[in-house]
Order: structure tokens, then sequence, then C-alpha cells
């Protein structure tokens, strides 16, 4: 991705056809570009009615522009704004002028890298605005509004703070052995240690809150054929979304399905029976089942609750990964005449719902929010990414063994210096182009 000033353009709205459409220009020195395609200077930061002009001087378009000069602008360069009629054979008319006066075409997220090179938003921030961007729910919107406005980058410029304040204590003490009176002693570095690491343990615990609402939870809908996994489906969507039959192998494929539990996401996989079968067809879609509880969060085994928990469950409650959480979910207790309830044991977690009538369900909803680990009423989450949590996990374990070194301060200053790297990687203060790249590469063209 060029990093250049170089004017770059792109069209900032939906593609499709919309009652307002929005072409984006920034680089340095815009003015001679307004003035060919406005044919004047629009005054900084007001909306002022123009006709955008072609290069014979025709009016490809009536509409209001914005120019937002340097370093006042989302990039910190001159941006110019082109608010058009959002058809789209007028938005790459518009587009088509910009490209002629000079302009390149952006690429993904090419304007807020530039925001991020020229210090307008750290790297923390720059996510978060594709996170606001994809939110798919009310409360990951939040969430990632409180990154955009660097409150996740406050937290983590406290924590480097904290660090640096113990680092000079340990500097000091290397420096001036001699001293009568130890620094570290003198400053409570122990005291100073430990509510460091409290303070970076609970910014990873509301990370992880918030990346839940940013990625959502993966649950697998598992069990042998005709105990009732597509109507499970169906009652946790809401809707007729699964085709449900007394005939085994009905489902053959995998079925998925975005929800929402208490606003926090969840995608729900309905799965083909786990059975020996000759059909080749259910043989695939079997495989697939496999393959989709490998990457699930949590598999709900569903039994018949007439029959209980049989040896073929077992078998298939075997197969699962150890990492996953597993829950037996007895189905159709409306025959078996049972009540819903919950039971924790030591090895298992059973449910027993009808899917049918719906009765315990809400016993399921509140397991799968246990199961994401998700704690109610948590309003300062940050919306973090798998390398946010990676940062501050590695942060964690170099600040915990920083206290196994207290009596050998060069050691006890090293694992100090590593947990600060870290956290300083996270906000973007040391970043590696390649990693800008990746980053960046997956926002959308013209943001």
């Amino acid at each position: 991705m060029t990093q250049l000033d170089d004017p770059i353009a792109a069209i900032a709205t939906a593609l499709g056809r919309g009652g307002i459409g929005v072409v984006r220009v920034s680089g340095s020195r815009l003015a001679p570009f307004a003035l060919a395609l406005l044919g004047n200077l629009p005054a900084p930061r007001h909306a002022v009615r123009a006709a955008f002009l072609d290069a014979h001087g025709a009016a490809i378009d009536d509409g209001i522009a914005l120019y937002f000069p340097a370093p006042r602008s989302y990039t910190g360069e001159d941006v110019l704004e082109l608010h058009g009629h959002g058809g789209p054979v007028v938005m790459q008319m518009l587009l088509k002028r910009c490209l002629e006066l000079g302009a390149r075409l952006a690429e993904p997220g090419e304007f807020t890298r530039r925001a991020f090179l020229n210090d307008k938003l750290d790297l923390a921030q720059a996510e978060a605005v594709a996170d606001l961007i994809e939110a798919a729910t009310d409360s990951a919107a939040r969430c990632a509004l409180r990154s955009l406005r660097g409150e996740f980058s406050a937290a983590v410029e406290d924590l480097v703070r904290q660090l640096i304040e113990l680092r000079m204590l340990v500097e000091a003490t290397l420096d001036f052995p001699e001293d009568e009176l130890d620094p570290l002693d003198r400053a409570d570095a122990k005291g100073r240690h430990a509510r460091l690491v409290d303070a970076i343990e609970t910014a990873l615990a509301k990370s992880r809150q918030g990346s839940l609402l940013r990625n959502g939870l993966q649950v697998v809908l598992a069990g042998q054929p005709n105990v009732g996994k597509s109507s499970l489906l169906n009652r946790l969507a809401g809707e007729e979304l699964a085709i449900v039959t007394a005939i085994p192998g009905t489902t053959r494929d995998s079925v998925r399905q975005a929800i929402h539990i208490d606003g926090v996401p969840l995608n729900v996989v309905d799965t083909a029976g786990l059975r020996d079968t000759q059909d080749e067809v259910e043989r695939m879609g079997i495989a697939r089942t496999w393959s989709e509880i490998g990457r699930a969060d949590v598999v709900l085994l569903l039994v018949d609750a007439c029959a209980g928990v049989t040896r073929q469950d077992l078998e298939l409650l075997e197969r699962v990964p150890q990492g996953v959480k597993r829950v037996f979910v007895h189905n159709k207790i409306d025959l078996a005449g049972d009540e819903p309830r919950l039971q924790r044991e030591q090895a298992s977690t059973s449910l027993h719902l009808s899917a049918k009538t719906g009765a315990g369900m809400d016993l399921l909803r509140a397991e799968l929010l246990a199961a994401a680990g998700w704690q109610q009423g948590a309003e300062d989450l940050f919306m973090a990414r798998e390398r946010h949590l990676v940062a501050l996990r590695q942060a964690a374990q170099h600040a915990s063994r920083a206290g196994e070194h207290f009596g050998r301060q060069e050691l006890f200053a090293e694992e100090l210096r590593l947990a600060q790297d870290q956290l300083n990687s996270i906000t973007g203060e040391f970043a590696a182009d390649d990693l800008l790249g990746e980053i960046f590469s997956r926002f959308c063209i013209g943001k």
C-alpha cells in the first residue's frame, strides 16, 4: 500500500442506488483540484452547494461539497467530500473525473491508514473504525464507539505509564546500588507490581468480553438423527429455517443462523445427524458436521429425553475435542413428561427442554451466555481483536514473571520491558509494515 500523500479518491458510500452518494478525496494541496472540479474553493468545513464539472465544464451532478484543509481532517491531509445523487452511474462518472484530475483509486482502508500515519488515530482506534462499521448488535456498536473514542487506548496507555514508573525505579536501583535505602523498597515496588498485574488482568477480561461482541460464539447443534436439532435451531432463531420431519437424515448439510441473546451474537449451526449410513450425500454431511464441531466454542449434544443418554451418545461425546464446551440437551421433555431443568455435574452439564413448546429455552439461553463467559451489565468493554488479546495475555505473562525476579533486578527489568513492548503493539507505537498492511487491507474501500 502506497504511503505517500498523493491524492486518492474512492466512493465512500455502499454499492447500489441510494438517495445520496459520497466520493471522498484526500491528499496534499487539493485547492487546485477543487478549483478544477467545482470552479471555486469552498470555505473550510462549510457545506456548499456546487456543480461537479467534467473536463469541458459541463455539470456531472449538482450536489454538496465539503472541504477540510489539513491538518483538521479525518486523514490529516486536505480532504474533499462530494455529496451527490446516489446512482451508480453518477458516482462512477464523478469518481472518473477525480481520477482524471490526478487522483488514484484508494486501496481498502487507505484513508484510515493515512489517519493513523498522520497521528489522527492510533492503531486500536483505526481498527475500531472497521469494527463500528461491521457491528452486528447495538452492544457491539457501542463498544466499538468507545474504542474509537480512545477509551481502550487510554486504558493501555495507563498500563504503560505504570510499567514505565516501575521500570524507572528498577533502573535507579541498578544505577545506584550503593544507596542506603533501596528505591524499590522505598516506592513499594511489590505493591506497585501487584496492582499492575491486576490492572492488566482487568483489561484482558474486558477485552475478552468485547471480542465476544465482535466475533460471536460458535454454537454447533449435534447428535443422532431425529433428536430435534432442526427444531431447536428454529426455536432459537424464532422462525422456520430448517426443514423438520420424522424421516432420519432430513438434514444433510449444515444450516447456519446468526442470532442475538442479550446483545451477544451467536452463530448457530444445525448439522446432519451423526450415524452410520451408506448414503453418500448423507456421509458427506456427517463429515462436515465433525468439521464444524472442531471449530465450535460450544457443542450442544442433543439426545431424546424419552431415551436418555445412550451408548452412541457417549461415543459421540468422546469424539468432541477436549477444549470445546459440551452440554447435553435432553430434548422432547413434553413427550417424556419431564420438567425443564439444568443439572451441573463435575464432568458434564445437562439441560432438559422442549424445542417444540419452548419450555426450558430461557435456561438454554442463559447457559450459552455463561459458556461464553458473558457478564451482564458490562458497560466499559473494549472492542478487542485477537491480536489485542494475544498482546494482553503476553503482557500479563511477562508482568507475572517479573514478580519472580525481585531479587534479580536485571531480569525483573527485562520482563517489564517485554510487557511494555506487548502493550505498545496494541496502539501501534511500534508496528511492522506487514502488520499494518494486513489490518488495513480488510477495510472497505473508501474508509
